[in-house]
C-alpha cells in the first residue's frame, strides 16, 4: 500500500517546548507586502533597485516560515503558551534549531488558529475568547525577520464566547467562520466582522470548519453530523450522516486536479481511519478507503487537490495520492506524541505537522508520477538496447 516510507523522522524534526495544538505557513508574499507599505522609506529606495534583484524579492523567496501554537494550559505546568515562528529551509528540509520569534500568551493558551491567507494576522482560540496577532518585521544580526505582536483590534465578538475550536477563512480571507465548543457557529465578515450567521445550537459541538474553494459553501462538523450552509443565504442545504462504525474527525472541500470539487470527510472507524469522499452537488457519499490502521488525529488537503495528509494517534504521517487514494508517502513515527495539526504550503511541495510532544516537522512532498514516468522510460530504452542488440 505504500510507495515510499522513511524510517529516519530525526533530520527534519524540531522541538521547542510547546505541545503544539496549531500549525499554518506564513503567507510570506502577502506579510511582505503589507510591512513594506508601512515602511515610507523604502519607497524612496525602489526605484534605484535592479527590480529582479530586489530586497523584497530576496526575502520572499528565500525566507519562508511557519507559526505554530500550543503551551501547557493556565495551570502551575512550568510549560510556557506561546506563538512560535520557524524558518523553514527546503534545500536542507528542515526547521531552524531554534524559533525565529517566540511570543508568550501568558495564562492563556492558544488551542486552536487560523492564518489569514492574505496577511492580516493570525486568530487564535483562547479558553474564553479569540484574540489577533498581527504580523512584525524586527532586525537580529543584521538581518530582517519576522515576528508577531498582539493587534490592538479587539475582536469585540468573540469576547467572552467559551472555548471555540474550529478557525477558518475563506480563501479570499474576506470571511471569517468560529465553532464553539457549545455548538455555537458564527460567521462573519472579515476585517469589518459584520455578523453573517449567528446559530447558537448548530451542533452539540463542533469540531471542524472548512469553506468550499468559491467560498459558496462552508462545512460544519460536529458529533455524528455534517451540515452544509450556504454562505449567502446562511440555510442549511445538506446533512451529512455517519455511518454505524464511524465518527467524523475532520473535513475538507477539495479539487481534484481541474475536476468538479468534492468533499473528504476523516473518519475513525473499528478498522482504523478512513476517507469519505462526497459529491459536492448531490452531497451523496461517492466512497469510502481505508488509508490507516490507526484512529486519525490530524487531516488535510493540497492546494492543488493532489494530496491529503493524514496524521495518526500513534506519530505516523501519511500523504495520500488523491487520484487513487493510495498512499504514496508514510513516515513511521514522524512524531513521539498524536499528530495535533498539519498544513501544505501554498504551492503544495511541503507539509508541516506539528505534536504534542512539543515537535514540528516539515516533509517535502514527492511527486511519484514524475518520477515514475522517468522510470518507465529508462526501462523501455534500456530493452530497446537490449532487442537491437540480438537483432545484429
Amino acid at each position: 500500500m505504500t510507495n515510499s516510507n522513511s524510517r529516519d523522522p530525526s533530520s527534519d524534526l524540531q522541538k521547542y517546548g510547546v505541545p503544539f495544538y496549531g500549525a499554518g505557513w506564513v503567507p510570506c508574499n502577502h506579510v511582505r507586502s503589507k510591512l513594506t507599505s508601512q515602511e515610507k522609506n523604502e519607497e524612496d529606495n525602489k526605484e534605484d533597485k535592479d527590480p529582479t534583484q530586489s530586497k523584497d524579492d530576496e526575502i520572499t523567496t528565500s525566507q519562508n516560515y511557519v507559526v505554530l501554537a500550543g503551551g501547557g494550559g493556565e495551570g502551575h505546568s512550568g510549560i510556557p503558551n506561546a506563538l512560535v515562528v520557524s524558518h523553514v529551509d527546503f534545500a536542507s528540509n528542515s526547521l531552524s534549531d531554534q524559533p525565529v520569534f517566540k511570543l508568550g500568551t501568558g495564562s492563556d493558551l492558544p488551542y486552536r488558529m487560523t492564518v489569514h491567507p492574505r496577511g492580516d494576522g493570525i486568530i487564535c482560540a483562547l479558553q474564553q475568547s479569540c484574540r489577533l496577532f498581527e504580523w512584525e518585521e524586527y532586525e537580529g544580526n543584521e538581518v530582517h525577520k519576522l515576528g508577531v505582536k498582539v493587534s490592538e483590534k479587539i475582536l469585540t465578538q468573540l469576547e467572552d464566547v467559551g472555548q471555540q475550536l474550529a478557525l477558518t477563512f475563506n480563501s479570499e480571507g474576506s470571511i471569517l467562520a468560529v465553532g464553539g465548543e457549545d455548538g455555537s457557529l458564527r460567521v462573519f465578515k472579515w476585517p469589518s466582522m459584520e455578523v453573517i450567521l449567528n446559530e447558537a445550537k448548530a451542533h452539540s459541538s463542533i469540531k471542524n470548519l472548512d469553506f468550499s474553494y468559491d467560498g459558496k459553501f462552508l462545512i460544519s462538523l460536529g458529533s455524528g453530523l455534517c451540515r452544509i450552509w450556504d454562505v449567502t443565504s446562511s440555510k442549511v442545504v445538506a446533512s451529512l450522516a455517519k455511518g454505524n462504525d464511524e465518527v467524523f474527525a475532520f473535513c475538507r472541500f477539495s479539487q481534484i486536479n481541474d475536476k468538479k470539487p468534492v468533499l473528504y470527510i476523516a473518519a475513525v472507524t473499528d478498522h482504523g481511519g478512513s476517507i469519505l469522499t462526497w459529491d459536492t452537488t448531490t452531497w451523496k457519499r461517492m466512497r469510502s478507503n481505508q488509508v490507516v490502521r490507526e484512529a486519525i488525529s490530524a487531516f488535510n488537503v493540497s492546494a492543488d487537490g493532489k494530496f491529503l495528509a493524514v496524521g495518526t494517534v500513534g506519530g505516523d504521517l501519511s500523504i495520500i495520492n488523491s487520484s487513487n487514494m493510495r498512499v504514496q508517502m508514510m513516515v513511521k513515527g514522524a512524531h513521539l506524541g498524536l499528530v495535533t495539526a498539519l498544513t501544505f504550503s501554498q504551492d503544495s511541495r511541503a507539509l508541516i505537522s506539528a505534536s504534542m510532544d512539543s515537535s514540528a516537522r516539515v516533509t517535502l512532498i514527492k511527486d511519484k508520477t514524475k518520477s515514475g514516468g522517468m522510470s518507465w522510460l529508462i526501462i523501455f530504452m534500456v530493452l530497446l538496447a537490449i532487442a537491437v542488440y540480438f537483432m545484429k
